[in-house]
């Protein structure tokens, strides 16, 4: 009964925060949007997103030999190969900050150097290439190109960075532990075990393909249409992979392995949501700092302008896709170009529940180092940007 507890526990608070009734709250105000931001947050992204990404960890943990992710992104593989795949993860996860951090944490604690591991977090949120076609649509095509060249550059740089920073440790973390290098006997075939992985990927994008706006056409609008179908197809896939291929102790393995990863990262993202609700409010509400501060703080391409639009952009939540129409909210009231683009670097791919998830794995030190180059970098890319285009 003592193994339920913490499972019912985090249930039981996932239900209340699902079925909030905020509507019949007496009081309006940063209180009333924390609880506001969370209620949006349990409804919309932690069944479709969080959900299967747990899946996914787990999978990662159980079913990935620690030597062939050590072999592909530990400290000693070919930077062109961990770094190249990481840094384009983002193309095929199409994710938000907190839907990869299961993801990021799976591959980090099976081995995975920091420097791959941290291109791989900022890319799986940065380059949803629906988000990217849509802010080139609605924003104009050279915020959409500065998006798309500055998230996959970021993403190698910022590793590259945390690499080179860390790189002792990270030397000293890979000898210390005892990874086992031999590779694994696995019942399975690789085309099976890939399959597998496919069919659990294809349920994650397609199950969370978000509405196109302003595309009334094309390929984003007809996936949208039929995006349930494709996705109960990976189901299927999945359903029959796991009858025919895998045995009753492994998938009691994968399992275990799935809900030790929300275990760990589930209340620490229910608590950033509410820190980031009180703070900065829900889309189109206000939060405890006033909107009007931002937007008579970020109208010009001044290093302060752009500083404090990355700064607001790494601690807002952001889920999949809002960043673009309050980017256009904020550009109508008379945001630069420039911190636009720096607050579109920062936003997506970083956000304070998701910094508290990676203190966890990474540590304090690791993660202000990161957070701080991610808001460096956006800083001054935002000032070449809105030097280049006034």
């Amino acid at each position: 009964m003592k193994e339920l507890k913490k499972p019912l526990m985090i249930a039981a608070v996932f239900l209340g925060c699902f079925y909030l009734p905020i509507e019949i709250l007496p009081f309006r105000g940063p209180v009333f949007e924390a609880l506001g931001l969370l209620k949006d947050y349990a409804r919309q992204h932690v069944l479709l997103c969080l959900v299967p990404a747990f899946f996914i960890a787990g999978a990662v943990s159980v079913f990935i030999s620690q030597a062939s992710v050590v072999k592909y992104f530990g400290v000693e593989a070919k930077k062109i190969i961990s770094y190249g795949f990481s840094s384009v993860s983002g193309v095929i996860l199409a994710v938000c900050s907190c839907t990869v951090l299961p993801l990021f944490s799976g591959i980090y604690k099976r081995g995975a150097g920091l420097g791959p591991a941290i291109a791989f977090l900022y890319s799986g949120p940065a380059i949803n290439v629906l988000a990217i076609v849509l802010t080139a649509r609605i924003l104009g095509w050279q915020l959409g190109l500065g998006r798309a060249v500055g998230a996959v550059i970021f993403s190698v740089v910022v590793g590259l960075l945390m690499h080179l920073i860390f790189l002792k440790e990270e030397r000293n973390r890979q000898g210390s532990k005892s990874f086992n290098l031999e590779q694994e006997k696995h019942q399975r075939s690789i085309g099976q075990t890939i399959g597998y992985f496919v069919s659990m990927i294809g349920i994650l994008v397609f199950a969370n393909w978000a509405r196109p706006q302003q595309l009334d056409s094309g390929i984003g609008s007809l996936i949208y249409s039929i995006k349930w179908y494709i996705t109960l197809a990976f189901l299927g896939s999945l359903i029959f992979m796991l009858i025919k291929w895998f045995r009753k102790d492994e998938l009691k393995d994968w399992s275990l392995a799935s809900w030790r990863s929300a275990e760990e990262i589930l209340p620490l993202l229910f608590l950033g949501v509410l820190i980031a609700g009180f703070l900065l409010g829900r889309p189109g509400h206000e939060g405890i700092i006033p909107s009007r501060w931002v937007y008579s703080l970020v109208g010009s391409n001044s290093l302060f302008s752009n500083f404090f639009a990355a700064v607001v952009g790494a601690f807002m939540y952001f889920a999949t896709l809002t960043e673009v129409p309050i980017l256009k909210g904020l550009i109508t009231a008379g945001m630069g170009k420039g911190p636009a683009l720096a607050l579109l670097l920062a936003g997506p791919a970083v956000s304070l529940p998701n910094m508290l998830v990676i203190r966890g794995v990474l540590g304090t030190k690791k993660t202000i180092v990161y957070v701080s180059l991610v808001i460096v970098m956006s800083t001054f890319s935002g000032i070449i940007f809105g030097m280049i285009y006034k």
